[in-house]
């Protein structure tokens, strides 16, 4: 959206706001540990893998997660040592096309939804081909550098193992630009496919992959820019650096995706650059996809996936209780949603955990709530369904409307509340919802997040010119009809107690409903307040104020800075913190969500 197009008293607004939302947050390295570069980082892997070897020629394994161009880190090697012999390990893969066959119950027909899978990577691999290579490897003559997804496979004895890793939000932005699956020939295919060969098969194999080196690795390649700029810690520092991270406050590195409801909020208020389309969403906290950035201090980073936080150190990140209902998969999802200025979001609803989890294996749903962080006057959310409006009536009118038959009038199906800042909304599993347009909307729910059943989607297509996915009989299958307006008022609607009421600190509970397991608090504080883990994750968001302090009243950390909209994550092993606006007696508000029932009780 260029300027010319954003009202006057929104931009006169957002020139008087905050804006100082720290897009490339860092994380410090611990002390000693430095970022390897270039012709340093090999010199590194080549050093150490003379030495271990001893009078043995040395072995390197280099594993790649699926996403890195094998092909281009292949060359960058091979410069790096000349007269190594280069193995590609993904030449003792089976066949794509029997790879295909095995996967294809799991992906389905369906453009967005496969289901959950369980493969390993051996499954992958030829047998024979594999044990031949690992025999031959055994025998060898001259050093030998194995690249590829897998590598680590064909050699367990290796004298240095190295893992090019890749956040999933860049694999992303790959396959949009042409970039094909694992050993696959679908570049041209729809990106929302090639996602979902991601999401359902590779990704769940290579994390479990992943989870078998984490202690072996001697050295941990960022890949994001590229193998010829790739930037690496050892992996002792990549160790310590979770360990010490899983003990302190943090940020992600947050991304933006345009959308076709997409508004001027982001754009304006974050100083983004230009995009095909306006910003729709901020993904601040979805470790799955963001990254985390480590920096030594002296200029240089390595950005490696969050997820690998969430795998390597759950128990001091959820806590003992929540690892033990979720395991290592980290449970809240915070992210903004921009329709300022835009369209409304599409009309929807999400499966309840008994459905996801028979037709798509996943072990919970995407109950959420809509916290109005900023809007417009006149904006409203959709939710509910209005008195009166059955399954019939309601569903035939969408397929009408699907149909390219008249529009689906929403208003007359479904309850319009309208909204103020700090409004918040409860939407557990089940709920036909959407926002309207003209909001700001922090997002908190569970994780399971590509899970939205469409219904109605005013008619829009994508950014790519290609109808949005439409899913009513998915939908048809998990609306609760009995969610109507007037249970939503009493169960979704204004549901805010009161918890603690003093001079310069107001605690509220601002919900979830009963079924969701996701429990938040609101903090208004003009001075230093004293908060608590509890044993458990804790997610925030600063929703007031221009800036604000996290402390710990034992130094175990440094003060760490938040900054208006940024939302910040402190792992369970911290316990005891405090929260300060950064200037005295400025007024700020935050949101703390945990999961319920996963603290460790007080006394």
């Amino acid at each position: 959206m260029s300027l010319a197009s954003i009202p006057d008293h929104w931009i006169q607004r957002a020139a008087r706001a905050p804006r100082n939302f720290d897009l490339r947050p860092r994380q410090p390295l611990c002390h000693g540990d430095t970022v390897l570069r270039g012709g340093q980082l090999w010199r590194h892997v080549g050093e150490l893998a003379a030495r271990r070897a001893g009078e043995r020629a040395p072995l390197v394994v280099v594993d790649c997660y699926p996403g890195v161009e094998v092909a281009e880190l292949a060359g960058v090697i091979r410069a790096a040592f000349p007269g190594w012999r280069l193995v590609d390990v993904e030449q003792t893969a089976l066949p794509v096309e029997e790879i295909d066959q095995m996967i294809a119950p799991a992906l389905t027909d369906d453009r967005v939804f496969g289901r959950m899978t369980h493969f390993t990577l051996p499954e992958f691999y030829h047998a024979g081909h594999l044990s031949a290579l690992g025999a031959e490897l055994s025998k060898r003559l001259v050093p030998v550098v194995v690249v590829g997804w897998g590598a680590a496979l064909a050699a367990p004895d290796a004298d240095v193992v190295v893992l090019a890793d890749m956040a999933r939000w860049e694999i992303q932005l790959r396959q949009r630009a042409g970039q094909p699956n694992w050993r696959c020939q679908n570049g041209g295919q729809d990106p929302l496919r090639k996602y979902k060969r991601s999401f359902f098969v590779e990704w769940r194999t290579a994390d479990r992959h992943k989870r078998t080196l984490f202690e072996r690795l001697d050295l941990v390649l960022d890949t994001n820019r590229g193998a010829v700029d790739a930037t690496a810690i050892t992996g002792a520092a990549f160790r310590r650096a979770l360990a010490a991270t899983g003990q302190r406050p943090f940020r992600l590195v947050p991304y933006f995706d345009p959308g076709v409801w997409g508004g001027y909020w982001l754009e304006t208020m974050f100083d983004l650059p230009k995009a095909e389309g306006n910003y729709a969403w901020c993904f601040d906290c979805v470790p799955e996809e963001n990254s985390l950035l480590f920096s030594d201090g002296s200029g240089f980073d390595v950005e490696l996936p969050a997820l690998d936080l969430v795998l390597l150190e759950p128990r001091r990140l959820l806590g003992e209780r929540a690892f033990a209902r979720f395991g290592a998969e980290f449970p809240i999802r915070f992210d903004l949603l921009d329709t300022m200025g835009g369209g409304n979001l599409s009309l929807q609803v999400h499966p309840l955990t008994d459905y996801i989890q028979q037709a798509f294996g996943m072990a919970y749903t995407q109950d959420e709530s809509y916290y109005i962080l900023d809007c417009e006057q006149g904006a409203v959310v959709y939710l509910g369904l209005r008195a009166g409006a059955g399954p019939e009536e309601t569903f035939a009118a969408l397929v009408r409307a699907q149909g390219g038959g008249e529009d689906f009038p929403a208003s007359d199906f479904v309850n319009t509340f309208p909204v103020r800042k700090h409004d918040h909304f409860s939407i557990p599993a089940g709920t036909v919802h959407c926002s309207g347009a003209n909001c700001l909307v922090l997002e908190i729910s569970a994780t399971p997040y590509i899970f939205t059943f469409k219904l109605w989607d005013w008619g829009r297509v994508g950014l790519d010119g290609l109808p949005r996915p439409v899913h009513l009989d998915y939908g048809a299958a998990n609306i609760q009809w009995a969610r109507d307006t007037t249970w939503i008022k009493g169960n979704l609607v204004g549901r805010v107690d009161l918890l603690l009421d003093e001079p310069d600190h107001r605690e509220e509970r601002t919900g979830l409903h009963e079924l969701e397991f996701i429990e938040v608090r609101r903090h208004w504080f003009g001075g230093e307040i004293d908060l608590d883990t509890r044993g458990t994750l804790n997610v925030l968001n600063l929703v007031a104020g221009r800036a604000a302090e996290v402390v710990s009243p034992t130094g175990a950390f440094a003060p760490f800075a938040v900054h208006y909209a940024e939302t910040f994550i402190v792992p369970a092993a911290v316990g005891a913190y405090s929260l300060r606006p950064s200037q005295p007696g400025a007024e700020c508000g935050v949101v703390v969500a945990s999961v319920r029932g996963t603290e460790i009780p007080r006394g």
